[in-house]
Formats: structure tokens, C-alpha cells, sequence
């Protein structure tokens, strides 16, 4: 699917800068008729009008990568806290740390499906998505008072509760504004933002960890967490006055009039087939449960998720190379920078060749490489190595996740639900992965290996033979016609 920004073909970015000189709120408030969006456009000029307005909006969104790594760091850090004795000073023992662990992922599926429920009637996305970033983190700045085992469970029930509505919240909404030629690009952006905070994240952690322990006769862990935590609330803030609303909205004060009416042309062009359709929400819930594509797609990214549920252990996985822990964590950066190069090259390959399916299971055929080096060795070079080839599995997590967004169709109502019901089933394989880890198991790890290595056979089988005999791995390159309860393709 090529992510076209007009007419001549130019792409436009997620990241893409202003070139205009006009600050954002240039222009004064104004409002757009309900009708203008629906009349015939005669205007010459509009390819450089959409241009202009998909520069304004790729600025604007761009916060979003941000808002996203922000997020992701708030949820992994409990796992760089562990290596500068947060489990120690906690006193857990046995599957304690997997439980913190694990009961984020219990909270943060049940929100998923309600929230976006929720977020689909909104008419104000930026209040919400900035309440869905303010929460959290003042959840994380809290997790670093934490004294007890149940303490620190409480604590990540409530966070996996309020980090819920972001990142599907985000995926939803990102599709409220582009068109689906438009959508890969910016949604390559998003899900890489998960791949670089690990990076980032543990980059960060590894310098407050190094220069905060005994501050104020503080253990360095409970500075992570209120400056990570701190950050979180202060972006989460920043997003309510950054982030637009909706092309529906009657004033959009940093849009002129025509860029306005273009913004609503253009998703009504986008989405004429579905217009029409109601929005009510439980309609669209059961539009969601019914739509086979819905299952499908859920059970193959449960199965990705399953297979890198290594992804919140990584910094205990590359402790066992022996280094100290400021090393270990900046040792853990590498692996993801690339895995998220690979990212924007998978996802801009696949929009050039139109495939989906091989740009999942290949990524993956080269992560499985590296949990069977890892079960064989413990040679410190070879096993860093295959930490650079496991991580190749989450690179493929744009592909699926673009996949789903495009395939689900529309009306609004329905798509909001079916992507999360999709993170719902998905992320629940984070529940059983917080225990593949488990310490017993250390250091060679290598029955927990095993167990993602067949998770990573399943994903590629699932994915191989249903794009086979389905055609599915096209089907986001064909027109979705949606009648109420009916669901074809061309």
C-alpha cells in the first residue's frame, strides 16, 4: 500500500519538518460548514493545499512517537530496577517479580476494549490521549514509594489500568486523519517508537541508576522511577495542546479554512463506502466479534507477542554475559536500534511490493535463529549475537500491527473494537511469558528459550499457510465493502 501524501506521488512522513516559516497556531479560529466537506472540488490547488496539511498534521502527530516511547519506558523499567535491587529491597522470592510483572498485563487488557469503546464516541482525543499519558506516569512516580511485594503489585495493576488507552488509542486515531494509502508510513512511526524506547529506555535507565543511588538516601531505583514518572505526567500534559481533535471539528485554529475542508473531503473520499453506516458503539462491537479477520489477526500477534515475551526481561537475558549493570543496560541498547531500522525497512519494503505474510515470517525465521543460538551457548560474544537476531521478531510487530489496522475496516465504531479486541487477546501472552523468565531457570535459560522458539514456529506457520490459502496477506490492498453485518472483499 504506498503511503502517498498527493496526486505526484511525494511522501510525507511522520517526522516530516515544517518548511514554512508561519508558526503552528497561524491562522485565526474558523469554522467549516457540516456540508463543505461533501461538494465537488474544483480547486487547482489542491495538491499543494494537502500538502500543506499533511505538513501541519505529520508535525503535530509526530508527538505521538514521543507519547509512545514515554510509555513504553514507564512500562519496562520495573526490569532495569530489578538489576540495582528493587526485588531485593522488596524482599520477593520465587515468582514475585513475575507477578508485578504479569498483573500489569491482567489490568491492561481489561481496559482495552472499553477504553476504546470510549474513545471512539470522543470528539476530544487530545484530552484523552494526554489523560492516558498523565495517568500513568503519575502511577510510575508512585511505584518508586513502594516498600512491599503487595505494594509494588498494586502499583503495576493500576499502571497496566491506566496505560491501556494510549497505544490502541493512538493506532484508532491516527486512522481518524489519514487516508489508508496515507496510514503505513505513520503507523511505521508509532509501533517503531516501542522498538527505541527499549533502547532509549534502558540507556536512560543506566544513567540515573549510575548517578542517583543515595541521593537524599534514596536507592537509585526509586529515582527511576520518579523521573521517568515525572516525564510521563509532563508530556501527557504538553499532548492536551499539541495533538488535533478531529477533521470534524468546527474550529481547527492552526488550519486554514481550505486546509480544514480538505482534512474532512478528504477521510469522507477515503471512507465513502462506510459513511453511511451507523457508529453506535455496540453495534460496531458486535461488527468487530463477528468479522473473522478480527480472530485471525489477534491469534497471530498473540503468537508474536508470546514468542519476544523476552522483551521485558531483556536486561536480565544480557546480564548473563557477566558485565556489571551500568554496562548491561547500555549493552541492551544496540539489539533495538537495529530492530527498529529493520522496522522501517520491512514496512516500507512491503508497501513497495504490496506483500504482507513473507514480511512477517522471515523477520521471524531469523528471531528463531537467535533463541536456538542462545539455547546452545554461553559464550558471551555468541550469545549477543543472537540478542541482535531474537529482536528481529519485534521488528516484524509493524507489519502485523498495519495489517490489522487496514484489514478491520471501517465504521469507525467497529474498527476502534476490533483492534482492541485484537491487543486484548494479543497482550494476554504477556501474562504467560512474565513466567518463561523465571530465575530458576537462570542463567542458560534455555527451557524458556525453547518455549519462544515454538511460539516463533507457530507465528510462521499460522501466518505462511493462511496467507496461502486465504490470500489474507493482500487483503489490505483490497477495497473493504461493509453492509452492517456483512463483510466482503473484491
Amino acid at each position: 500500500m504506498p503511503s502517498t501524501a498527493s496526486s505526484n506521488g511525494e511522501d510525507s512522513p511522520l517526522l516530516t519538518s515544517r518548511t514554512s516559516s508561519q508558526p503552528i497556531a497561524d491562522h485565526e479560529d474558523h469554522e467549516v460548514d457540516d456540508e463543505d466537506y461533501l461538494k465537488d472540488d474544483d480547486d487547482k490547488d489542491r495538491e499543494a493545499t494537502e500538502r500543506s496539511l499533511l505538513r501541519k498534521l505529520d508535525l503535530r502527530m509526530s508527538f505521538l512517537i514521543i507519547l509512545d516511547i514515554l510509555n513504553y519506558v514507564d512500562r519496562t523499567n520495573a526490569a532495569a530496577a530489578r538489576l540495582r535491587g528493587f526485588e531485593g529491597d522488596l524482599g520477593l522470592e520465587g515468582k514475585q517479580f513475575s507477578s508485578v510483572l504479569s498483573v500489569y498485563y491482567t489490568s491492561y487488557i481489561l481496559m482495552q476494549i472499553p477504553s476504546n469503546m470510549l474513545f471512539s464516541q470522543t470528539s476530544r482525543p487530545s484530552l484523552y490521549l494526554g489523560c492516558a499519558l498523565m495517568a500513568p506516569g503519575i502511577v510510575t512516580f508512585g511505584t518508586g514509594l513502594v516498600t512491599t511485594y503487595h505494594q509494588a503489585l498494586l502499583a503495576r495493576f493500576l499502571l497496566g489500568f491506566t496505560e491501556a488507552p494510549f497505544y490502541i488509542g493512538a493506532i484508532f486515531f491516527l486512522g481518524r486523519w489519514y487516508k489508508r494509502s496515507e496510514l503505513s508510513t505513520r503507523m511505521v512511526y508509532l509501533i517503531s517508537g516501542g522498538l527505541i524506547s527499549v533502547a532509549f529506555g534502558t540507556l536512560i535507565a543506566s544513567f540515573l541508576l549510575d548517578i542517583m543511588d543515595g541521593v537524599l538516601g534514596l536507592p537509585a531505583w526509586n529515582w527511576l522511577f520518579f523521573i521517568e514518572g515525572g516525564l510521563t505526567t509532563v508530556a501527557g500534559t504538553a499532548a492536551m495542546f499539541i495533538l488535533p481533535d478531529l477533521p470534524e471539528t468546527k474550529s481547527i485554529s492552526w488550519l486554514s479554512p481550505a486546509e480544514h475542508t480538505l482534512a474532512r473531503k478528504r477521510m469522507f473520499e477515503d471512507r465513502s463506502d462506510t459513511v453511511s453506516l451507523p457508529t453506535d458503539a455496540r453495534l460496531g462491537f458486535t461488527l468487530a466479534v463477528l468479522d473473522w479477520k478480527t480472530w485471525y489477526l489477534a491469534t497471530a500477534i498473540f503468537l508474536e507477542t508470546l514468542s519476544t515475551s523476552f522483551v521485558i526481561f531483556f536486561p536480565t537475558l544480557t546480564a548473563t554475559m557477566g558485565f556489571s549493570p551500568t554496562i548491561t543496560l547500555i549493552l541492551c541498547a544496540p539489539p533495538w536500534l537495529v530492530a527498529a531500522a529493520s522496522s522501517f525497512w520491512l514496512s516500507n519494503h512491503s508497501d513497495r511490493t504490496q506483500e504482507r505474510c513473507m514480511h512477517v515470517v522471515i523477520p521471524f525465521m531469523v528471531a528463531m535463529s537467535g533463541l536456538l543460538l542462545s539455547m546452545v551457548t554461553m559464550n558471551s560474544a555468541a550469545r549477543y549475537l543472537s540478542l541482535f537476531l531474537m529482536t528481529q521478531g519485534s521488528a516484524s510487530e509493524v507489519i502485523l500491527y498495519t495489517w490489522a489496522s487496514s484489514t478491520v475496516g471501517d465504521p469507525p465504531a467497529k474498527r476502534a473494537v476490533a483492534l482492541a479486541l485484537i491487543t486484548t487477546i494479543s497482550q494476554s501472552a504477556n501474562i504467560a511469558g512474565s513466567y518463561v523468565w523465571v530465575t530458576e531457570w537462570g542463567p542458560t535459560y534455555t527451557k524458556s528459550f525453547a518455549i519462544c522458539t515454538r511460539g516463533v514456529e507457530k507465528t510462521e506457520s499460522s501466518n505462511g499457510s493462511r496467507g496461502r490459502k486465504t490470500g489474507v496477506a493482500a487483503i489490505s490492498e483490497k477495497k473493504l465493502e461493509i453492509s452492517h453485518l456483512t463483510i466482503s472483499t473484491e
